[in-house]
C-alpha cells in the first residue's frame, strides 16, 4: 500500500460494492484533493469546500473510484455536516440526466506513520477501517456520511451544541493517523439505450466480462450467480452501458466537490454517534449474540398482482444493542422510492424519510429523478431509543421490477442532552 502522507499516490484495489464493505486490502490510484476555501462564521463555526481528485468520463461509461487521504478538517472536532454534489472540471454542477451519481461514502480510517513505499514490506496492521456505530456486519455500511442521486437535496446538518467528534487524540493508537477516504460511483447515461436501467446496474445492459459470474463473489464471499440482474457488482469501473447506434458524446473529467463544516471540540459540544440501518438486514441470533447480516441492496421482482397499485416493501426487524435520543434522521434509497419509515418497537413512528423528485431542467431540479429526502429533527430529548429496543424500517418503492434497490435509514444518537 503507498504511503499516504506525500501529496500524490496511486493504488490498486478492486471495484467497491458490497466487495469493498466487506474487504479493502488492494487500493485504488489516487492523490489528495486539489484545493479547500476556508469560511468562519460568527459563531466559531468552520466551513471548508474541497473537491476530490477528478476521474475522466465518456458516455455511457461507470465510475467506481476510491480516493483516499482526502481532504478533512484537522485536530480535535466535532463536524457538523458533510454535504457534496458532481462537478465538471469549471466546477459546473452536473445534471443526474448526464452523469447519474449511485452513491458516495466518506470512510475513516487509520494508517501506521510507518508503513513502507514498497507493497512488499506492508504489514496487515498497517491499515484499518474505523467504522460507524453499526449496526451492519463486517464492513459493510461503514461509512459516517454518504447519499447518492439525492445529495444536493438532502442536508446532513446537526443541530447545536449537537456534533459528530472526530480526531479524538485518545481514540487513535500511538504510531498511527486518523485518514479519510471516499468511495463513489457515478453512471454516465449519456446516449444510453435505458437510463433508468443503466442508474439501477441492471447486468444485461452491461460489457461485463465473460467470465464474470464465476469470478464476482457475493456478500458472504461466494460466486454470484445467474440469478443476480444488476446491482452493485455489474456496475464495475470502466464498464459500459449500452448505447443508441452511432451516438458519440464527449470523454470529460469530473469530481467530488464536498463542503465541511465542524467547530473545534470543547466541552460545550455533545457528541452524537451515527447508525446506519439496512431494511435488508437480516437477523439471526447464536444464543444471546445478534448476527446481522445486510445485504446492502436488493431487487424488487415484477409485479404480478394485477390492479396492485400498492408500493413494495422491503421489512427489517434490528435489535439495536445500544440507545440513545434520536437527533437526526433520514435515508438513503434510489428513484422510484415512496419513502421510507423508522418504527419504535410500540409502533411508534420515530421518522418518516419522504422524497422529493424534480421538474425541471437545471441541476438539483432534474425532472422525474430523486432530488433530496426530508429529515426528521426531533425536539432533542422527546425521542429515545431505549438499549436493547427492536426498531422496525420499512422502506418503499413503487412496486415494478427495480434491480440494486437500497433502503438505508441514518440515525444519530446522543447519550446524553445538553446541560442546561
Amino acid at each position: 500500500m503507498a504511503n499516504l502522507c506525500s501529496s500524490s499516490h496511486e493504488v490498486d484495489m478492486k471495484f467497491i460494492s458490497k466487495a469493498i464493505l466487506i474487504s479493502l486490502a488492494i487500493m485504488l490510484l489516487l492523490s489528495r484533493t486539489s484545493y479547500s476555501l476556508f469560511q468562519y462564521s460568527k459563531v466559531h463555526t468552520k466551513k471548508a469546500t474541497f473537491v476530490s481528485q477528478s476521474f475522466e468520463m465518456g458516455s455511457g461509461s461507470i465510475a467506481a473510484k476510491t480516493f483516499l487521504n482526502i481532504e478533512f478538517p484537522k485536530g480535535h472536532v466535532g463536524v457538523k455536516s458533510f454535504d457534496s454534489e458532481l462537478v465538471d472540471e469549471e466546477g459546473n454542477p452536473i445534471p443526474s440526466f448526464e452523469t447519474y451519481l449511485h452513491h458516495w461514502f466518506a470512510i475513516k480510517y487509520i494508517q501506521n506513520i510507518t508503513m513502507s513505499d514498497d507493497p512488499k514490506l506492508r504489514h496487515p496492521d498497517d491499515f484499518a477501517f474505523k467504522r460507524n456505530e453499526g449496526i451492519c456486519n463486517g464492513n459493510i455500511l461503514p461509512h459516517y456520511w454518504g447519499f447518492g442521486v439525492e445529495s444536493r437535496g438532502t442536508t446532513s446538518n446537526i443541530p447545536d451544541p449537537f456534533a459528530i467528534e472526530q480526531g479524538n487524540p485518545t481514540n487513535i493508537p500511538e504510531g498511527y493517523e486518523e485518514k479519510w477516504l471516499l468511495n463513489i460511483m457515478a453512471i454516465d447515461t449519456r446516449g444510453a439505450e435505458d437510463k433508468k436501467g443503466c442508474t439501477e446496474c441492471r447486468c444485461d445492459l452491461m460489457n461485463l466480462p465473460k467470465d464474470f459470474y464465476n469470478v464476482t463473489m457475493d456478500v458472504h464471499n461466494q460466486p454470484l450467480t445467474t440469478d443476480y440482474k444488476g446491482g452493485l457488482f455489474c456496475c464495475q469501473d470502466n464498464l459500459q452501458c449500452k448505447q443508441i447506434d452511432g451516438f458519440q458524446g464527449p470523454k470529460r473529467k469530473i469530481s467530488l466537490r464536498y463542503t465541511i463544516t465542524w467547530v473545534d471540540w470543547n466541552k460545550h459540544q455533545v457528541p452524537v454517534k451515527v447508525y446506519i440501518l439496512d431494511s435488508t438486514d437480516r437477523i439471526t441470533s447464536n444464543g444471546s449474540e445478534i448476527i446481522h447480516d445486510c445485504q446492502a441492496e436488493y431487487t424488487i421482482p415484477t409485479n404480478t398482482n394485477s390492479g396492485g397499485d400498492s408500493p413494495h416493501v422491503q421489512k427489517a426487524s434490528i435489535p439495536m444493542n445500544k440507545g440513545g435520543y434520536l437527533i437526526y434522521a433520514t435515508a438513503h434509497v434510489h428513484s422510484g422510492v415512496v419513502n421510507a419509515t423508522l418504527y419504535a418497537e410500540n409502533g411508534q413512528i420515530l421518522c418518516t424519510s419522504t422524497p422529493r423528485y424534480g421538474s425541471g431542467n437545471e441541476a438539483g431540479n432534474e425532472k422525474d429523478y430523486l432530488i433530496g429526502m426530508s429529515i426528521c429533527y426531533p425536539e432533542p430529548g422527546s425521542v429515545k431509543i431505549n438499549d436493547g429496543e427492536i426498531l422496525t424500517l420499512e422502506s418503499r418503492y413503487e412496486n415494478e421490477f427495480r434491480t440494486g434497490t437500497m433502503g438505508h435509514f441514518y440515525i444519530y444518537l446522543a447519550e446524553n442532552l445538553p446541560q442546561e
